[in-house]
């Protein structure tokens, strides 16, 4: 770990019904570092990601967001510090601005420079969202996200729809996040796409987190052919 944690899970558990999902996950997410959370389907990856910005609670232990519990913090302010992207596009129906607004009604000034910080043209805002292909929406919903200018970027498999190409900028538009100082925290199943982006990597088995050895047996296992990687992920 760099520096202070950015989110911190102390001896963390989610429980639905009798089913328990995650199991005394206790680990740190260092600020300005793309954190891939990665593991077999089923393992709570997406659960703990949504733990983040209080879209579940932990049936016991503490998450915390800079220190503070988030039980003390107001939800709809966090989930502005700490903005998330989903697996599949959100956009709301209307034009690319109308989505914009939501975000950020008194940001219009702002809209066409985060178009080009996604590698989307800057004349779009009056394109109706219906009219965009996923990998363009999913852009332009990372663009409506960074307008709230979050702290932390929550990212759930967020390229799994995706080509290759469009893989590619969405994972270079993390990284290049990360390099600008946002916390970026990254649901893969993609192991080849881990060694791609990832400076630190959690590895869920069962519900809880696997300690070094089995991370990396875990990946050494799974790994793809072709994974290329920045370093970082065990």
């Amino acid at each position: 770990m760099i520096g202070d944690p950015v989110l911190a899970f102390d001896q963390v558990c989610v429980r639905f019904g009798d089913t328990e999902v995650l199991r005394s996950v206790t680990a740190e997410v260092a600020d300005a570092r793309v954190t891939v959370l990665a593991g077999p389907s089923g393992s709570g990856k997406t659960t703990l990601l949504r733990l983040c910005n209080r879209l579940e609670v932990p049936s016991q232990g503490t998450v915390r967001f800079r220190g503070e519990d988030l039980d003390d913090l107001d939800p709809l302010a966090l989930r502005r510090r700490v903005g998330m992207v989903f697996q599949r596009p959100t956009l709301f129906p209307g034009t690319i601005a109308e989505n914009f607004a939501v975000a950020a009604p008194e940001g219009a000034a702002e809209y066409e420079g985060r178009l080009a910080s996604v590698g989307l043209p800057t004349d779009w805002l009056d394109r109706p969202a219906d009219d965009l292909s996923g990998g363009e929406a999913q852009r332009a919903c990372l663009a409506r996200t960074l307008l709230t200018r979050p702290e932390v970027l929550l990212m759930d498999e967020p390229t799994s729809s995706l080509d290759p190409a469009a893989t590619r900028t969405l994972e270079d538009l993390g990284v290049e996040l990360a390099r600008s100082g946002l916390a970026v925290v990254w649901v893969s199943h993609d192991l080849a796409q881990v060694r791609r982006i990832a400076d630190d990597c959690l590895v869920l088995r069962d519900g809880r987190v696997a300690d070094a050895e089995d991370a990396r047996e875990y990946l050494a296992d799974r790994d793809p052919p072709g994974g290329g990687g920045r370093g970082g992920a065990p």
